[in-house]
């Protein structure tokens, strides 16, 4: 494997690129555990084989940056370290302003890619601890994820006529499953306590209007909603037919969400239709009786 040597640089990119060879970033290595006491130069070794290509995997030079940024981001995670964060900085500042350049084109944005670039590292810098090291490329996807996110909110903050903060805390990462931002748990929470609310009032009408159905009529639900009993055994246990059965649960139900529909348009729950039923609506209801099958049917007793 040969040394990381990414050519010449000249003005501003000098200041962004790995102007370093294998040797230079060997001893930059060595800075990680002068300054971390928890790390030893052994503990070391696997970003040593990566950049020296002794660990038995081929890498091109990219390959290379990539898994060595992944290890780097993941001590700096652990251990906020400023050599961790100036290593990422020289492997990566070079292919990342390009990225912001290329993306800052694409919108037609004449901001400064270089501005925009600290942001991304402040990005990095901030939120560590949203890296996950599982694969080798995952600092390239993470940093890939941060600079998109970080152009459309330079773009935003820019049409607004100001800058607005970052908050790459905010948007999703391909890296880490799991992780809500607390604006997320806040909305859920306060869906999840209005949900509560409405489910407690459906209850509570549907246990009002449930107890002013007759006695047969109260029985029929409960077997067939609570006890879960087939038609045929709530049929037998209340001593009628099971055609007569469906016909009591689909009245019964129908006069529990026909109260309950009255009190959601804020009428009284007691009023009556201004006509009865015709012969023929009672012929109609007895056919879609005999053709209930499921649980979900309305009813009543036949009287």
């Amino acid at each position: 494997m040969q040394g990381l040597s990414p050519g010449h640089f000249s003005g501003q990119e000098a200041l962004i690129a790995p102007a370093f060879d294998t040797k230079e970033l060997h001893l930059k290595l060595l800075g990680i555990a002068t300054e971390i006491k928890e790390v030893s130069k052994s503990d070391l070794a696997p970003l040593f084989a990566i950049l020296e290509g002794t660990d038995g995997k081929e890498r091109v030079q990219d390959q290379v940056r990539d898994a060595l940024s992944t290890k780097i981001m993941e001590l700096f995670r652990l251990h906020q370290s400023r050599t961790c964060f100036g290593l990422l900085y020289e492997l990566n500042g070079l292919h990342l302003v390009q990225q912001v350049g290329a993306r800052l084109r694409r919108y037609q944005s004449r901001a400064d890619a270089r501005d925009v670039l600290q942001e991304v590292f402040f990005n990095i810098h901030r939120y560590p601890h949203r890296f996950n090291a599982e694969r080798e490329d995952a600092f390239r996807v993470w940093s890939a994820t941060i600079v998109r996110n970080t152009v459309l909110k330079h773009l935003r903050s820019q049409s607004r006529g100001g800058r607005a903060e970052i908050r790459i805390d905010d948007l999703p990462e391909p890296t880490e499953t799991g992780v809500q931002c607390p604006l997320t748990g806040a909305v859920e929470k306060e869906a999840t306590e209005e949900c509560n609310r409405v489910y407690v009032t459906y209850l509570h009408l549907y246990l009002r209007f449930y107890s002013q159905l007759s006695e047969r009529e109260q029985r029929a639900i409960y077997l067939v909603e609570v006890e879960n009993f087939s038609y045929r055994d709530a049929a037998s246990d209340l001593g009628i037919k099971l055609e007569n059965l469906k016909m009591v649960i689909f009245r019964a139900r129908r006069k529990i969400h026909r109260s309950m529909r009255r009190v959601f348009d804020g009428l009284p729950p007691d009023v009556r239709p201004a006509r009865s039923p015709t012969p023929q609506n009672t012929a109609r209801e007895l056919t879609t009786a005999r053709n209930c099958t499921t649980d979900n049917s309305l009813g009543d007793r036949l009287s």
